[in-house]
Protein backbone atom coordinates (compact mmCIF):
# COMPACT_ATOMS: atom_id res chain seq x y z
CA UNK A 1 0.00 0.00 0.00
CA UNK A 2 1.31 3.57 -1.05
CA UNK A 3 2.01 5.97 1.82
CA UNK A 4 -0.95 8.24 0.10
CA UNK A 5 -3.25 5.16 1.11
CA UNK A 6 -2.55 5.93 4.84
CA UNK A 7 -3.05 9.69 4.84
CA UNK A 8 -6.15 9.90 2.79
CA UNK A 9 -8.83 11.75 4.17
CA UNK A 10 -11.89 11.26 4.86
CA UNK A 11 -11.20 9.16 1.78
CA UNK A 12 -13.83 5.83 2.01
CA UNK A 13 -11.68 2.43 1.46
CA UNK A 14 -12.58 -0.21 -1.20
CA UNK A 15 -14.63 -3.08 0.75
CA UNK A 16 -11.57 -5.54 0.02
CA UNK A 17 -9.27 -2.76 1.89
CA UNK A 18 -11.67 -2.12 4.89
CA UNK A 19 -11.59 -6.02 5.21
CA UNK A 20 -8.29 -6.25 5.58
CA UNK A 21 -7.27 -3.25 7.69
CA UNK A 22 -10.03 -3.91 9.63
CA UNK A 23 -8.52 -7.89 10.32
CA UNK A 24 -4.94 -6.51 10.80
CA UNK A 25 -6.46 -4.36 13.76
CA UNK A 26 -6.55 -7.85 15.38
CA UNK A 27 -4.08 -9.56 14.09
CA UNK A 28 -1.13 -6.96 14.79
CA UNK A 29 -1.84 -7.27 19.00
CA UNK A 30 -2.10 -11.54 18.39
CA UNK A 31 1.32 -11.51 16.09
CA UNK A 32 3.00 -9.31 19.50
CA UNK A 33 1.24 -11.90 21.62
CA UNK A 34 3.05 -15.05 19.62
CA UNK A 35 6.35 -13.43 19.56
CA UNK A 36 6.74 -12.65 22.94
CA UNK A 37 5.24 -15.84 23.86
CA UNK A 38 6.80 -18.54 21.52
CA UNK A 39 9.86 -16.43 20.59
CA UNK A 40 12.45 -17.57 23.31
CA UNK A 41 15.08 -14.58 22.74
CA UNK A 42 12.09 -11.72 23.15
CA UNK A 43 10.90 -11.48 26.65
CA UNK A 44 11.39 -15.09 29.31
CA UNK A 45 12.08 -13.53 32.33
CA UNK A 46 11.94 -17.39 33.83
CA UNK A 47 12.95 -20.80 33.50
CA UNK A 48 10.81 -23.79 32.99
CA UNK A 49 12.71 -26.32 34.91
CA UNK A 50 12.75 -29.93 32.79
CA UNK A 51 15.45 -31.57 35.37
CA UNK A 52 15.80 -30.63 38.83
CA UNK A 53 19.48 -32.01 39.23
CA UNK A 54 20.10 -32.25 42.28
CA UNK A 55 18.78 -28.87 43.42
CA UNK A 56 17.32 -30.09 46.09
CA UNK A 57 14.02 -27.34 45.69
CA UNK A 58 13.82 -27.66 42.16
CA UNK A 59 10.81 -29.64 40.84
CA UNK A 60 9.84 -30.79 37.07
CA UNK A 61 7.31 -28.08 35.92
CA UNK A 62 8.41 -25.42 38.30
CA UNK A 63 8.94 -21.78 37.28
CA UNK A 64 12.10 -20.17 38.67
CA UNK A 65 13.82 -16.05 37.48
CA UNK A 66 16.72 -17.03 35.52
CA UNK A 67 19.28 -15.42 37.23
CA UNK A 68 17.74 -18.05 40.29
CA UNK A 69 18.78 -20.68 37.75
CA UNK A 70 21.96 -19.50 36.34
CA UNK A 71 22.90 -19.21 40.09
CA UNK A 72 22.07 -22.54 41.53
CA UNK A 73 23.48 -24.13 37.94
CA UNK A 74 27.22 -22.79 38.97
CA UNK A 75 26.60 -24.14 42.79
CA UNK A 76 26.08 -27.52 41.43
CA UNK A 77 28.62 -27.37 38.99
CA UNK A 78 31.72 -26.41 40.97
CA UNK A 79 30.15 -28.87 43.80
CA UNK A 80 30.64 -30.85 40.80
CA UNK A 81 26.65 -32.48 41.03
CA UNK A 82 24.55 -32.78 38.27
CA UNK A 83 22.85 -29.90 36.94
CA UNK A 84 19.40 -28.72 36.46
CA UNK A 85 17.77 -28.36 33.11
CA UNK A 86 15.08 -25.85 32.19
CA UNK A 87 13.92 -24.62 28.93
CA UNK A 88 13.03 -20.35 28.79
CA UNK A 89 9.71 -19.54 29.72
CA UNK A 90 7.03 -16.58 30.69
CA UNK A 91 5.27 -15.72 33.88
CA UNK A 92 2.17 -17.95 34.52
CA UNK A 93 -0.02 -14.79 34.40
CA UNK A 94 1.04 -14.89 30.64
CA UNK A 95 -0.12 -17.59 29.44
CA UNK A 96 0.58 -18.18 25.48
CA UNK A 97 -2.62 -17.92 23.07
CA UNK A 98 -3.12 -21.65 22.57
CA UNK A 99 -3.41 -22.06 26.12
CA UNK A 100 -6.10 -19.20 26.02
CA UNK A 101 -8.05 -21.06 23.18
CA UNK A 102 -8.06 -24.21 24.90
CA UNK A 103 -9.96 -22.68 28.04
CA UNK A 104 -12.56 -20.91 25.43
CA UNK A 105 -13.37 -24.53 25.55
CA UNK A 106 -12.42 -26.32 28.47
CA UNK A 107 -14.29 -23.00 30.74
CA UNK A 108 -17.67 -24.07 29.07
CA UNK A 109 -16.97 -27.84 29.71
CA UNK A 110 -15.72 -27.76 33.64
CA UNK A 111 -17.38 -27.95 36.16
CA UNK A 112 -17.43 -25.29 38.66
CA UNK A 113 -15.06 -26.23 41.75
CA UNK A 114 -17.32 -25.20 44.34
CA UNK A 115 -20.56 -27.69 44.92
CA UNK A 116 -22.53 -23.98 44.62
CA UNK A 117 -21.03 -22.45 41.72
CA UNK A 118 -22.31 -21.49 38.48
CA UNK A 119 -21.31 -22.71 35.00
CA UNK A 120 -19.57 -20.09 32.65
CA UNK A 121 -22.64 -19.98 30.42
CA UNK A 122 -24.85 -19.00 33.53
CA UNK A 123 -22.05 -16.41 34.74
CA UNK A 124 -22.00 -14.87 31.49
CA UNK A 125 -25.98 -14.65 31.07
CA UNK A 126 -26.23 -13.15 34.42
CA UNK A 127 -23.66 -10.64 33.60
CA UNK A 128 -25.84 -9.80 30.25
CA UNK A 129 -28.75 -9.75 32.69
CA UNK A 130 -27.39 -6.87 34.99
CA UNK A 131 -25.97 -5.27 31.76
CA UNK A 132 -29.28 -5.19 30.09
CA UNK A 133 -31.39 -4.01 33.45
CA UNK A 134 -28.36 -0.78 34.10
CA UNK A 135 -28.75 0.30 30.47
CA UNK A 136 -32.34 0.26 29.72
CA UNK A 137 -32.84 2.04 33.05
CA UNK A 138 -30.48 4.92 32.09
CA UNK A 139 -32.02 4.90 28.84
CA UNK A 140 -35.31 5.70 29.83
CA UNK A 141 -34.54 8.14 31.90
CA UNK A 142 -31.52 9.80 30.27
CA UNK A 143 -32.68 9.58 26.76
CA UNK A 144 -35.70 11.75 27.37
CA UNK A 145 -34.44 14.14 29.56
CA UNK A 146 -30.97 14.22 26.95
CA UNK A 147 -33.58 15.50 24.46
CA UNK A 148 -35.87 17.68 26.45
CA UNK A 149 -32.50 19.62 27.51
CA UNK A 150 -31.16 19.76 23.61
CA UNK A 151 -34.19 21.27 22.73
CA UNK A 152 -35.30 23.79 25.55
CA UNK A 153 -32.26 25.99 26.79
CA UNK A 154 -34.68 26.94 30.31
CA UNK A 155 -34.32 23.05 30.96
CA UNK A 156 -30.66 22.62 29.69
CA UNK A 157 -29.28 25.72 32.13
CA UNK A 158 -31.93 24.02 35.00
CA UNK A 159 -29.93 20.28 34.45
CA UNK A 160 -27.34 19.99 32.48
CA UNK A 161 -25.07 22.04 35.30
CA UNK A 162 -25.90 19.51 37.98
CA UNK A 163 -25.27 16.93 35.28
CA UNK A 164 -21.44 18.02 34.50
CA UNK A 165 -21.05 18.31 38.26
CA UNK A 166 -22.19 14.43 38.87
CA UNK A 167 -20.38 12.87 36.23
CA UNK A 168 -16.84 13.37 37.38
CA UNK A 169 -18.02 11.35 40.84
CA UNK A 170 -16.70 8.16 40.27
CA UNK A 171 -20.00 5.50 40.01
CA UNK A 172 -18.02 2.84 42.23
CA UNK A 173 -17.94 5.19 45.01
CA UNK A 174 -21.84 4.94 45.49
CA UNK A 175 -21.13 0.90 46.04
CA UNK A 176 -21.79 1.00 49.98
CA UNK A 177 -24.78 3.48 49.67
CA UNK A 178 -26.44 1.63 46.63
CA UNK A 179 -25.66 -1.68 49.07
CA UNK A 180 -26.80 -0.41 52.21
CA UNK A 181 -30.20 1.05 50.28
CA UNK A 182 -30.32 -2.47 47.92
CA UNK A 183 -29.21 -4.91 49.38
CA UNK A 184 -26.60 -7.42 48.28
CA UNK A 185 -27.51 -9.26 45.35
CA UNK A 186 -27.87 -7.73 41.99
CA UNK A 187 -29.72 -3.94 42.67
CA UNK A 188 -26.75 -2.51 43.43
CA UNK A 189 -24.90 -3.47 40.89
CA UNK A 190 -27.64 -2.52 38.61
CA UNK A 191 -27.57 0.92 40.22
CA UNK A 192 -23.86 1.46 39.57
CA UNK A 193 -24.13 0.63 35.57
CA UNK A 194 -27.17 3.41 35.85
CA UNK A 195 -24.71 5.77 37.65
CA UNK A 196 -21.95 5.09 35.30
CA UNK A 197 -24.06 6.02 32.15
CA UNK A 198 -27.43 7.77 33.03
CA UNK A 199 -25.34 11.51 33.07
CA UNK A 200 -23.31 10.54 30.29
CA UNK A 201 -26.26 9.79 28.39
CA UNK A 202 -28.09 13.39 29.34
CA UNK A 203 -25.06 15.75 28.00
CA UNK A 204 -24.38 13.53 24.46
CA UNK A 205 -28.26 13.15 23.62
CA UNK A 206 -28.66 16.88 23.94
CA UNK A 207 -25.40 18.07 22.68
CA UNK A 208 -26.78 15.42 19.61
CA UNK A 209 -30.22 17.40 19.62
CA UNK A 210 -28.93 20.62 20.00
CA UNK A 211 -26.93 19.64 16.43
CA UNK A 212 -30.28 18.95 14.63
CA UNK A 213 -30.67 21.85 11.87
CA UNK A 214 -32.70 24.93 13.65
CA UNK A 215 -33.77 25.47 9.85
CA UNK A 216 -36.15 22.58 10.06
CA UNK A 217 -37.73 23.58 13.82
CA UNK A 218 -38.43 27.28 12.72
CA UNK A 219 -40.16 25.52 9.53
CA UNK A 220 -42.66 23.30 11.66
CA UNK A 221 -43.38 25.86 14.03
CA UNK A 222 -44.11 27.78 11.30
CA UNK A 223 -46.47 24.82 9.90
CA UNK A 224 -48.06 24.81 13.71
CA UNK A 225 -46.28 22.37 15.41
CA UNK A 226 -45.74 22.93 19.01
CA UNK A 227 -45.12 21.43 22.52
CA UNK A 228 -45.34 17.48 22.19
CA UNK A 229 -45.88 17.44 17.96
CA UNK A 230 -42.23 19.33 17.60
CA UNK A 231 -40.78 16.64 19.58
CA UNK A 232 -42.55 13.35 18.00
CA UNK A 233 -42.77 14.67 14.64
CA UNK A 234 -39.58 16.99 13.83
CA UNK A 235 -37.09 16.25 17.16
CA UNK A 236 -36.92 12.90 17.54
CA UNK A 237 -36.75 11.69 14.17
CA UNK A 238 -34.25 14.20 12.94
CA UNK A 239 -31.75 13.14 15.66
CA UNK A 240 -32.47 9.55 15.21
CA UNK A 241 -29.63 8.43 13.46
CA UNK A 242 -27.25 9.95 15.49
CA UNK A 243 -29.47 9.07 18.47
CA UNK A 244 -28.95 5.63 17.72
CA UNK A 245 -25.20 5.36 17.22
CA UNK A 246 -24.86 7.32 20.84
CA UNK A 247 -26.33 4.37 22.48
CA UNK A 248 -24.36 1.93 20.73
CA UNK A 249 -20.89 3.84 22.24
CA UNK A 250 -22.58 4.46 25.69
CA UNK A 251 -23.63 1.01 25.40
CA UNK A 252 -20.00 0.18 25.74
CA UNK A 253 -19.11 2.07 28.86
CA UNK A 254 -21.93 -0.14 30.23
CA UNK A 255 -19.75 -2.76 29.76
CA UNK A 256 -16.58 -1.03 31.09
CA UNK A 257 -18.87 -0.73 34.51
CA UNK A 258 -19.57 -4.41 34.68
CA UNK A 259 -16.39 -5.64 36.43
CA UNK A 260 -16.65 -2.90 39.64
CA UNK A 261 -20.37 -3.70 39.49
CA UNK A 262 -20.26 -7.34 39.91
CA UNK A 263 -17.78 -6.82 43.06
CA UNK A 264 -20.39 -4.47 44.72
CA UNK A 265 -22.05 -6.50 47.62
CA UNK A 266 -22.44 -10.40 46.89
CA UNK A 267 -19.76 -11.18 43.53
CA UNK A 268 -21.71 -12.49 40.68
CA UNK A 269 -21.75 -12.96 37.15
CA UNK A 270 -18.49 -13.38 34.77
CA UNK A 271 -16.30 -11.40 37.43
CA UNK A 272 -17.00 -14.05 40.39
CA UNK A 273 -15.67 -16.64 37.56
CA UNK A 274 -12.74 -14.27 36.84
CA UNK A 275 -11.73 -14.18 40.49
CA UNK A 276 -11.93 -17.09 41.42
CA UNK A 277 -9.91 -18.51 38.50
CA UNK A 278 -7.39 -16.16 39.22
CA UNK A 279 -7.79 -17.54 43.10
CA UNK A 280 -6.39 -20.79 41.44
CA UNK A 281 -4.20 -19.65 39.45
CA UNK A 282 -6.01 -20.83 36.06
CA UNK A 283 -4.91 -17.11 34.46
CA UNK A 284 -5.61 -18.86 30.59
CA UNK A 285 -9.04 -18.87 32.33
CA UNK A 286 -8.93 -15.51 32.97
CA UNK A 287 -7.62 -14.44 29.84
CA UNK A 288 -10.45 -16.67 28.12
CA UNK A 289 -13.14 -14.79 30.49
CA UNK A 290 -12.29 -11.14 29.70
CA UNK A 291 -11.41 -11.83 25.81
CA UNK A 292 -15.15 -13.17 26.07
CA UNK A 293 -16.53 -9.95 27.38
CA UNK A 294 -15.32 -8.33 24.60
CA UNK A 295 -16.42 -10.85 22.06
CA UNK A 296 -19.68 -10.38 23.38
CA UNK A 297 -19.58 -6.80 23.86
CA UNK A 298 -18.23 -6.40 19.63
CA UNK A 299 -20.78 -9.02 18.77
CA UNK A 300 -23.77 -6.81 20.14
CA UNK A 301 -22.08 -3.54 18.39
CA UNK A 302 -21.71 -5.32 14.92
CA UNK A 303 -25.30 -7.12 15.08
CA UNK A 304 -26.50 -3.05 16.05
CA UNK A 305 -24.42 -2.00 13.17
CA UNK A 306 -26.40 -4.29 10.63
CA UNK A 307 -29.42 -3.07 12.26
CA UNK A 308 -28.62 0.67 12.07
CA UNK A 309 -28.57 -0.09 8.47
CA UNK A 310 -32.09 -1.58 7.85
CA UNK A 311 -33.38 1.10 10.57
CA UNK A 312 -32.03 3.91 8.45
CA UNK A 313 -31.38 3.29 4.92
CA UNK A 314 -31.60 7.23 4.10
CA UNK A 315 -28.55 7.97 5.90
CA UNK A 316 -26.82 4.86 3.45
CA UNK A 317 -27.70 7.10 0.62
CA UNK A 318 -26.78 10.14 1.85
CA UNK A 319 -23.16 9.04 2.60
CA UNK A 320 -22.53 7.69 -0.96
CA UNK A 321 -24.10 11.05 -2.16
Amino acid sequence: MKPAFWFALRKTLPPRSKLIVGSCSFLLPLLIWCLVSYVPFIWHPKIQITSPGDVEYFQNGMLVDAADFVSESDNQRQLGKILPQGVPANPVYLPAPHQVALAFYTAFSTEPKQRDGLWLHESLWHSIQVIFWGFMISSLLGVPLGILCGTYPALARLFEPFTEFFRYLPAPAFGALAVAILGIYDGPKIAVIVIGTFFQQVLIISNTTRKLDFALLEASMTLGARGIKLLTHVVIPGILPDLYRDQRILLGWAWTYLIVAELIGSSSGITLFITQQARYTNFANVYAAIMMIGIIGLGTDLLLSILEKHLFPWERAANRD
